[in-house]
């Protein structure tokens, strides 16, 4: 059962070498190239969002790679969320 209290958060949301129609959801100077589970969970943690990682998921436009996924509180929209935690990994990787 899904638990609405979260929004689900894909690598592929974040990833700089997809296009939107292939499911990037940040606009292109804020997402990330190859953004991984670790940064995204280690982002959201900074952010306060509770992440939560289910494993056994994949993104239905890229079914063949299993990188599972991440729950996150729904504390903004999901636009902002996004847009935050895009953010902070880019924070995390210029240090």
């Amino acid at each position: 059962m899904r638990d609405h209290s979260k929004w689900v958060i894909w690598p592929e949301y974040l990833d700089a070498r997809r296009s939107r129609k292939e499911g990037r959801r940040v606009p292109l100077n804020l997402a990330i190239p190859k953004p991984t589970i670790k940064e995204i969970i280690k982002s959201a943690k900074m952010l306060d969002l509770n992440p939560v990682y289910v494993e056994d998921k994949k993104y239905p436009k890229n079914w063949w790679a299993s990188k599972g996924l991440v729950l996150v509180d729904k504390k903004a929209s999901k636009e902002k969320i996004l847009k935050m935690i895009a953010q902070k990994i880019r924070e995390l990787r210029s240090t």
